[in-house]
């Protein structure tokens, strides 16, 4: 069908230039009859039309078959992803497979439309000539010459942009790295002062990547100089060759405007060709990336067999698996038979192979021989909990129907209703990718409720007791998995580390190897004195050695142990939720941490790292990204062209506005010249006439072309001084926000505005104000050619600009929201397909594959909507664009019939062609102001964030005195702080002082205003009232930097940046490198320094993944010590640091920081023990403020907390 519709297209092209050549030999013929002038200017208005109208029909069956062919594909990859093996699997990253569906399924879209350009172009080429050599004769060939010259330098000119542009990529990303980092170190920049440094470094590699962009866009306006230049050297060739071939050639009004209208045709396909081409080629590139994918071979499940076998409800029989196909044996000749209705354990050390035996129940694995049996359903629990992106009780119910006794009875028995209570909606709580908000406790027990109310007949649980506490593990044994649990009747298959639950059970299968090495009950096993023995007497004594090594740390969190999973902990003053989640999570993490010591098992720890939950009870934390409606502001474009510098954009326009008046000079010129056939109808055509008419033609349209390069290298300039300039700002101002804003703000929206935003500013917008430049020229310049030629056409004009600017304003809103609606629908598809890839195993156990492609298929379907609507909208749009563009063809020919006798030739032919080809320019018109609409939206989006309120200055006039603060006394006044303004006090009033040299241990419970204390001192937060005085300086009244320079933190999570180790301790070079190796010798790291080939100048990898934990927080003392200020701030490390890393830092701190006032925010009261002075803090209130000795006879605060920690009076000179 589109075919049809293209073939009609192509040929009525051909059919305007012939009109036109008669229409001009009509005027130019005295005896003609005036119904032939009328017929064609009818004519050409009705070619017009059908014109317009099969192309839109083409174009719109086109991309109903381009979103056809993107979804299915979509479609076919989420479901192939739904059966792949795991060997496929891990072939390609979830990365990849996103990409698959992103850019390949678009450039399959993409295709579609160009697909017919494949033969319609040679075919229109083909034409074109044909029809030349028709009116020129041979003398063609010099134009399309020089056309077919013109590829190659173009060729040359693409192929340099393309290097340019790969080395900016690389830049661009090294920047996107250095801004991502800061942003997640921002609290330390803050805290050490150090942004001067970085804002250093990133401004260093964003001059580079202006330089590049310079030479890019160089690049860019010759190229464009060249296509400004062709169609006019096209037309000068081949007219000079045709005048000077033969004294009898003479270039009537005829030939030429037939001439430059079949042009002008020509210009389409040659440019398309070598697109159509290259989206080919990429096609190409996605098909064979998709056949890979799509071709990879589907899970096998033969293995697994459902015969009723009585009395078992899983047998292996001598199965053999592996993970890969010819990869070694995980898994060898198990046979087992488990009877239904039995609890069976299967324990053995790290990498026996339990897990793979869970994974070969499941189908997951490679069956070498033997088979599985199963009878029944099942249900699984992986050991990583797979949460996704929906409400709290959809993750639990998972596609079935709710029974709301059952689901009560399930959140009861899964120790949920503690979460549930403090989770802002309840269970309609909206859970974020992956489980963000929920601890990794919390995650587990949402997997373990969805397996237990999916109400299957076999339960495979895979560790699923690993992420929680020892109390809430033993609670759940109890009330779920054990012999009194919700399934005791259910045969329940338990993958476990935890020695504590084996005597409960009915039968443990011991692996070694992957081989079942013993099975049994706990006595027959112990008896055996076996390999279960053996591992019995390992763990046991481990799990002995490291509870007691951890006591002090399990029991001092212990205080709010007991408190949190029975009745959650909330009653302690209304603290700033943000903090006290994260305070809770350290608390849980350093339980965690304590767990796992005595548990093998790893994930807990990584699990705890959660984000905070994001709102709370009305407190919303995350503020909504705004999406801009409704019309850009106008300030937007003048602030972008002030950025430009308003010189640059004036001489920018004047360059454009001279290169218009030389063309309308260039085109008048031709007229005259075809008026000469007239003038010399009978008599030789004089020599020099000829020589100036084509010499004049020539030097106007190279002024033309001059005039555009003058144009564009300004546009450029100006175009990478607006980067520079909004990039400096942005940045600039992030740096200078204060912490509040970076709490509430995710750090990728951030990133996006370096990302993204600037890289509109940089590329797109440039581009587009040209493109809009030069079609508002060229359609003005049109018009007023048609209105020089015939004078009454200036009426026409004013109705039918009218209408089109009501068109244009309708469209424009429209499609901008359809674009924007369209990457809103668009990445839930990407997201649901992430989240799938990484549930796979879980959705295959509970056989929910059809459920979730419905799902997929549905989120496709919402897409669709948006984006067919934009397609048709655009064509819309075309519809009525192209209506107006034929009626001004109609008009000029009609007016041209009319004034018949007054006109030459040469002047109808002008206005008729210019005419002809403005329908096209409209359209661009149109297209470029919505783009241009589009894409100056980022220029808003920047400024909203150099917009952001600032924290106070760095330096203020008034400085403290040299060597300030010499002695390290603090005095807190009455002093009150809030996080943010509408929320309650934290601190509430303190007044002490602490001497110099002082060593302080701050204590309180969670939420008691501890780490608030650290935030006072460094201003981080600014005081609600009060004051506090350093050295009799109060510390409100200096910058910032004076006061953060001065003072020290150790803080509590090691934070570390790309780049040399040098650089991590000293950014701005001001030590020696004595000084260096001197403070890494205190921080004992000298040794493993010295063993790094490049020595401090080792390159750390970001966020320090390339140095252990324990290695990081040393390097954070080093920093310190480098430092060495008078006072020293120890927030101290809860999980991160092992017992032996613990000790070496005390002990430096205690000789190195001797002469210094310390304060140490402790969380293990055996670390404070043997300080001056205890100021334990609850409710944001000073409780208790004496030596540890004296707070411990008396009854209060201190002293409980120190029973809970297992610390009495003998203990502490122990330390």
């Amino acid at each position: 069908m589109s075919v049809v519709f293209k073939l009609v297209h192509d040929g009525l092209v051909f059919v305007s230039p012939q009109l036109l050549k008669l229409l001009i030999a009509f005027v130019s013929d005295e005896e003609s009859f005036v119904w032939q002038g009328y017929l064609y200017a009818i004519l050409l208005f009705l070619t017009a039309l059908v014109q317009s109208l099969c192309l839109q029909q083409y174009f719109s069956l086109c991309f109903q078959l381009g979103i056809n062919v993107r979804a299915s594909l979509i479609a076919a990859i989420y479901k192939k992803a739904l059966t792949m093996s795991s060997t496929t699997r891990k072939e390609s990253t979830v990365g990849e497979t996103v990409n698959l569906m992103s850019a390949d399924a678009q450039r399959f879209m993409d295709m579609t439309n160009f697909v017919h350009q494949l033969w319609s172009s040679p075919l229109q080429i083909i034409l074109s000539i044909v029809f030349l050599w028709g009116e020129l004769g041979p003398s063609v060939l010099a134009g399309i010459a020089v056309m077919v010259l013109l590829i190659p330098i173009n060729g040359f000119l693409v192929a340099k942009a393309k290097t340019i542009q790969v080395k900016n990529m690389k830049n661009k990303d090294e920047r996107m790295k250095m801004m991502s980092e800061i942003l997640n170190g921002i609290k330390i920049l803050k805290l050490f002062a150090w942004e001067p440094s970085f804002e250093k470094r990133v401004n260093e590699i964003r001059a580079l990547e202006l330089k590049n962009l310079v030479n890019f866009s160089y690049l860019q306006s010759i190229s464009i100089f060249v296509f400004t230049c062709a169609p006019f050297l096209v037309s000068l060739a081949s007219f000079a060759v045709y005048v000077l071939v033969d004294e009898n050639n003479i270039l009537d009004a005829q030939k030429a405007f037939t001439a430059i209208s079949l042009f002008n045709v020509l210009r389409f396909p040659m440019a398309m060709l070598p697109l159509v081409l290259s989206s080919l080629v990429q096609t190409n590139v996605s098909t064979a990336r998709l056949e890979r994918y799509l071709g990879g071979e589907d899970m096998d499940t033969s293995a697994i067999h459902h015969n009723p076998i009585a009395g078992s409800a899983v047998r292996f029989s001598e199965a053999t698996f592996t993970w890969e196909q010819d990869g070694n044996a995980a898994i060898r000749d198990v046979t087992l038979d488990i009877v239904p209705g039995s609890l069976v354990a299967v324990v053995g050390a790290v990498g026996s192979g339990k897990s793979s035996l869970v994974s070969a129940m499941l189908g997951e694995m490679e069956n070498v021989k033997g088979h599985i049996n199963i009878q029944g359903s099942l249900a699984y629990v992986p050991q990583q909990a797979w949460i996704q992106n929906a409400t709290l009780k959809d993750n639990i119910l998972f596609g079935s129907e709710l029974d709301e006794a059952r689901y009560q009875q399930v959140i009861k028995a899964c120790a949920l209703l503690p979460d549930l209570a403090l989770l802002p909606a309840g269970d309609q709580t909206e859970i974020g990718e992956k489980g963000i908000n929920l601890s990794g406790g919390q995650k587990q027990r949402v997997s373990l409720a969805r397996a237990v109310y999916s109400n299957a007949d076999i339960y495979i649980l895979d560790d699923p007791l690993s992420a929680v506490d020892a109390h809430v593990g033993k609670y759940l044994f109890e009330h779920v998995l054990g012999p009194k649990g919700l399934l005791q009747n259910k045969t329940r298959i338990l993958v476990t580390h935890g020695i504590s639950f084996l005597p409960q059970v009915d039968n443990i299968v011991v692996l070694v190897a992957g081989a079942v090495s013993e099975h049994g009950s706990y006595s027959t096993l112990l008896a055996n004195r076996g390999a279960f023995a053996q591992f019995l007497n390992t763990y046991g004594s481990q799990e002995e050695n490291a509870s007691e090594k951890n006591t002090p740390a399990v029991a001092s969190a212990g205080d709010q142990e007991q408190g949190d999973e029975d009745e959650p902990c909330v009653e302690e003053g209304p603290e700033d939720v943000v903090t006290m989640t994260l305070k809770r999570e350290a608390s849980i993490r350093q339980r965690d941490f304590s767990h796992s010591l005595s548990k093998n098992s790893t994930n807990s720890l990584e699990k705890a790292q959660e984000e905070p939950p994001k709102k709370l009870k009305g407190q919303q934390l995350i503020e909504k990204e705004n999406v801009e409606t409704g019309k850009v502001k106008f300030s937007m474009y003048l602030r972008y062209l002030r950025a430009v510098g308003l010189w640059y954009s004036f001489w920018v326009a004047m360059g454009y506005v001279a290169q218009y008046v030389a063309y309308v000079g260039t085109n008048l010129w031709l007229s005259a010249w075809t008026d000469d056939a007239q003038h010399y109808l009978n008599q030789t055509y004089p020599v020099e006439q000829r020589d100036l008419r084509i010499g004049v033609f020539g030097a106007l349209g190279v002024s033309q072309a001059l005039f555009l390069l003058f144009a564009t290298i300004l546009s450029a300039q100006g175009a990478v001084r607006a980067s520079r300039v909004l990039h400096q700002q942005l940045l600039s101002n992030i740096l200078r926000v204060p912490m509040s804003f970076f709490d509430t703000t995710p750090t990728g929206r951030i990133v996006n505005r370096f990302a993204k935003d600037i890289f509109t500013i940089d590329e797109t917008i440039p581009m587009s104000f040209r493109s809009w430049l030069s079609c508002f020229m060229a359609i003005i310049s049109t018009l007023l050619m048609i209105s020089l030629a015939t004078p009454f056409f200036a009426l026409v004009i004013i109705p039918l600009s009218i209408f089109y600017y009501f068109v244009l304003r309708f469209y424009v809103s429209t499609s901008r929201q359809l674009r924007r609606l369209d990457s809103v629908t668009r990445s839930p598809i990407y997201s649901h397909f992430g989240e799938t890839v990484s549930g796979l195993s879980v959705i295959r156990a509970y056989g929910h594959q059809e459920r979730f492609l419905q799902q997929n298929e549905n989120t496709m379907d919402i897409n669709q909507k948006t984006v067919y609507s934009w397609i048709i909208s655009n064509r819309w749009l075309a519809i009525r664009l192209e209506f107006v563009g034929s009626l001004v063809v109609f008009f000029s020919a009609l007016l041209a019939v009319i004034a018949k006798g007054t006109l030459e030739g040469g002047i109808v032919g002008l206005s008729v062609s210019s005419a002809l080809n403005v329908t096209q320019t409209l359209n661009w018109l149109v297209r470029t102001s919505s783009e241009l609409e589009t894409n100056i939206v980022a220029v808003e989006r920047v400024h909203e964030y150099t917009k952001v309120k600032n924290e106070a200055p760095w330096v203020t006039e008034k400085r403290p005195p040299r060597g300030w603060p010499s002695k390290g006394e603090i005095q807190f006044v009455d002093y009150k702080v809030r996080y943010r303004p509408e929320l309650e006090l934290v601190l509430q009033g303190i007044t002490c002082n602490i001497g110099s040299t002082e060593k302080v241990g701050v204590v309180g419970r969670t939420g008691a205003g501890k780490s608030s204390l650290t935030n006072c001192l460094f201003r981080v937060l600014e005081a609600a009232g009060g004051s506090i005085f350093i050295d009799e300086v109060d510390i409100a009244t200096i910058g910032l930097h004076d006061l953060r320079q001065n003072l020290t933190i150790i803080p509590q999570d090691p934070v570390l940046f790309t780049g040399t180790l040098r650089m991590n301790l000293d950014p701005f070079d001001q030590y020696t490198d004595e000084e260096v190796w001197k403070a890494l010798e205190l921080a004992h790291l000298k040794t493993y320094v010295q063993t790094l080939p490049e020595g401090l100048l080792h390159l750390v990898s970001e966020g320090g993944e390339n140095l252990s934990v324990g290695q990081r927080q040393l390097v954070c003392l080093a920093r310190a010590l480098l430092r060495k200020a008078k006072i020293l701030i120890l927030d101290e490390a809860t999980a991160a640091v092992d017992l032996e890393t613990d000790h070496l830092i005390q002990t430096t701190i205690r000789s190195e920081f001797a002469d210094c006032t310390v304060l140490t925010i402790a969380h293990r009261l055996h670390t404070i023990m043997d300080s001056n002075r205890v100021l334990v803090l609850q409710a944001g209130r000073i409780a208790e403020y004496d030596s540890p000795e004296e707070l411990l006879k008396k009854q209060g605060v201190f002293s409980s907390m120190a029973k809970d920690a297992g610390i009495t009076a003998m203990e502490s000179t122990s330390l």
